[in-house]
């Protein structure tokens, strides 16, 4: 008897508990931090490679032990700062070579997605003295040079030169004018497309000043209009969209002891790229990299500084498109280099002579993703890689003999910043349910300490109701199989008899997965929401994304939209079989290259999806940048068909369900006027449908974010 009454305590408790849990409100998710889960991303190695720099929450500048954590000594107190100039602050740092003074960046402002001006100072730690690098406006890109004497920085698209001994400043170019010339930055495709910012690279003794030279005066202009004022602005900038005309890039070489600048002789093609460049270990050399137009033939340039002349270090090829990365290293005194290519049919870490061209892969089996660096004492690569399964990240060492180590947890997803001498690293390691845990770990791979666990948004995440997402497979009718996973309702039991409506969450486009075990943060907690308020939320990675090798990334090579689609579709007809699915009931979901995919499946595939809301959708190749869309789909004119058979605006009168269009309307990136020409062939075709543009928002909509997805929830219930 005392069992019984015992046994049903606990059932009551259990129940009492279960009750107790809270379902998530807009303002728990977007209103509130208490589920902004944290990463340690400003901790910086210094030279010794035990010690590491911090800021505190005051703003003090802090050496601490990388073994103990305890602090070593506060470099700067921002007292000290705040004493020359009321009121200081700064968002970021970076020391010279030397560890004698440290660049201090304030009063930053994001011009694109990569780019930013500030006003510099350098702090000198001898001295104790805080110097403007310059007062005649903001600067981008400011950069000690090997010795610590001078600081480059770029200003009105134009090179600079500050002398910290007689604090003069000095132009390297003079011909830099806004939509015209760039000197030592980016035009906006280059930036955008190529994932970098800063257009110079210091030698590393110090003698030269490697920079990229932009012509964008032939490029066509587009206008972004912000309401923020009586009278609306306007912005013009350039933006060469698929097929239009480039900037003509060169590269040239400074040479601080002559004032000279000489063109590097990257060949007499204009219409080309040069996605990297990088110095070697031998003074006064210089790799440019070169690409064709069409992005599947890549050479390796080896530049003499002085003279410009070139010769062909490596060439690489594709019968699709090549994507660039920042692996590439040279080392043991200029003799040899590493780079990454996914000729073997994933992306894998090679080791090659210069002088021969011998070469050695170091890595084998999954595509590695991220190349850390290499430790020439060790003679050891360290990277990120996907394994075991397309859906994890982990990180390994990698000796010359092929013999691999792993550094991290052994699923999931993680991710590693190294000491300056590779003893120590920092893992950063989550899971699609577990927000992220940082901890310092020796190179043997021991947990030292942890850093962060974010114990505050598990144990805030403990009071909510939370569905776990289920991992599956689905094979479509090309025998291939695909990664997926699925949040149910709480309290979801597949065998009841009750159907439940589903939102398809998706992304679909190069070089980004939606299936990844691995802390989705908001988006993780919105499709909680969607969950608690009776819907099942599934993701799967189509073909054309990454982690999975060349063949399947590279599927959608000159067709892109068609397979995404079919395998999008393919989709909905299985979720259509199980029991519990209203086959009736489906609705899609995406942002950018995901609502592009979302418009294909509100009206290529009308037939299966009730209910699409697209975010920033590209709607019309045309209209997309140069850089990205010739990769996959290559000119207009020499594919029109890729571009025309897959683009929504061509399949408008197929429209049957419920489709809200959704835009920014100073999208620099994806033009509000795709979403325009959707509306057009809507109209068209007599079509009903909804839409929602934000004024002086871009493409990340990230002024509103809470806004937004309140309208996207409450559109799902009202129309699923």
């Amino acid at each position: 008897m005392e069992k019984k009454i015992f046994s049903l305590f606990f059932f009551a408790l259990a129940t009492l508990n279960l009750y107790a849990q809270k379902n998530f409100t807009y303002a728990d998710i977007w209103g509130s931090s208490q589920f902004a889960a944290r990463q340690v991303a400003s901790l910086k190695s210094m030279n010794s490679g035990d010690t590491y720099s911090n800021t505190d929450r005051a703003g003090n500048l802090i050496r601490y032990s990388f073994k103990t954590g305890n602090v070593i000594d506060t470099l700067i107190k921002i007292d000290e700062l705040q004493a020359s100039i009321k009121d200081f602050r700064y968002s970021d740092y970076s020391f010279s070579n030397d560890e004698k003074k440290v660049l201090l960046t304030t009063a930053s402002e994001a011009i694109y997605r990569h780019s930013t001006k500030a006003n510099f100072y350098v702090f000198d730690f001898k001295s104790r003295k805080l110097t403007a690098v310059s007062e005649k406006g903001k600067q981008m890109y400011a950069q000690f040079n090997p010795t610590g004497s001078m600081v480059a920085f770029v200003r009105d698209n134009n090179l600079y030169l500050k002398n910290l001994y007689d604090l003069s400043e000095k132009m390297v170019t003079n011909d830099g004018k806004k939509n015209f010339i760039i000197n030592g930055a980016l035009d906006w495709v280059y930036e955008e497309e190529f994932s970098f910012s800063q257009g110079y690279q210091w030698s590393n003794d110090g003698k030269y000043l490697a920079y990229y030279r932009f012509d964008e005066s032939n490029v066509k202009e587009f206008t972004l209009t912000y309401y923020d004022s009586l009278y609306p602005k306007e912005e013009k900038y350039k933006y060469p969209k698929a097929g239009e005309e480039n900037s003509v890039v060169d590269i040239y070489v400074y040479d601080l002891s002559s004032g000279r600048s000489v063109r590097m002789q990257t060949g007499d093609e204009k219409d080309q790229y040069i996605p990297r460049i990088k110095w070697t270990e031998k003074v006064g050399q210089l790799c440019v990299l070169r690409m064709n137009r069409h992005q599947n033939n890549l050479d390796y340039l080896l530049c003499n500084a002085v003279s410009g002349k070139t010769t062909l270090l490596m060439n690489e090829n594709s019968n699709t498109f090549i994507e660039i990365t920042d692996n590439l290293v040279f080392l043991n005194n200029g003799t040899q280099f590493i780079y990454s290519s996914d000729k073997s049919g994933y992306n894998q870490i090679y080791l090659r002579s210069l002088s021969d061209g011998s070469e050695k892969m170091l890595t084998n089996g999954g595509d590695v993703i991220t190349f850390y660096g290499y430790d020439e004492k060790t003679k050891n690569c360290f990277y990120q890689v996907a394994d075991p399964t397309p859906m994890e990240r982990v990180v390994y060492s990698v000796d010359l003999n092929q013999k691999k180590k792993l550094l991290s947890p052994a699923n999931g997803t993680a991710s590693a910043s190294f000491s300056s001498n590779f003893k120590y690293s920092v893992i950063t390691h989550s899971t699609i349910d577990k927000p992220y845990i940082c901890y310092v770990q020796d190179s043997r791979g021991k947990k030292i300490r942890v850093l962060e666990n974010n114990e505050r948004v598990v144990k805030n995440l403990e009071s909510y109701t939370i569905s776990k997402p289920e991992f599956f497979k689905f094979t479509n009718s090309e025998n291939i199989s695909l990664n997926a996973w699925m949040i149910t309702p709480p309290g979801f039991k597949a065998n009841e008899n009750k159907k439940y409506p589903v939102i398809v969450y998706l992304y679909g486009g190069p070089g980004r997965q939606t299936v990844l075990n691995q802390w989705g943060g908001t988006n993780f907690l919105w499709h909680q929401m969607l969950a608690q308020n009776g819907f099942i939320v599934v993701s799967v990675d189509n073909r054309g994304t990454p982690g999975r090798g060349k063949e399947f990334a590279n599927s959608i090579y000159k067709n892109m939209g068609h397979y995404e689609t079919i395998d999008q579709i393919e989709f909905a007809k299985y979720l259509r079989t199980l029991s519990y699915v209203d086959s009736t009931r489906i609705g899609v979901h995406g942002w950018s290259y995901g609502g592009y995919l979302t418009s294909l499946l509100m009206t290529k595939g009308a037939d299966y999806f009730k209910t699409g809301v697209a975010v920033a959708p590209v709607i019309n190749w045309r209209y997309y940048d140069s850089i990205y869309t010739e990769r996959y789909l290559s000119l207009p004119a020499e594919n029109p068909k890729g571009y025309d058979d897959n683009s929504p605006v061509f399949f408008a009168d197929k429209l049957k369900g419920k489709y809200l269009l959704i835009h920014g309307l100073t999208d620099d990136n994806v033009h509000f006027q795709n979403s325009a020409e959707m509306v057009i062939a809507l109209v068209k075709n007599k079509k009903q449908f909804d839409t929602f543009y934000y004024p002086n928002q871009a493409h990340g909509i990230s002024q509103s974010r809470g806004h937004l997805y309140e309208m996207m929830t409450e559109y799902f219930k009202k129309n699923l």
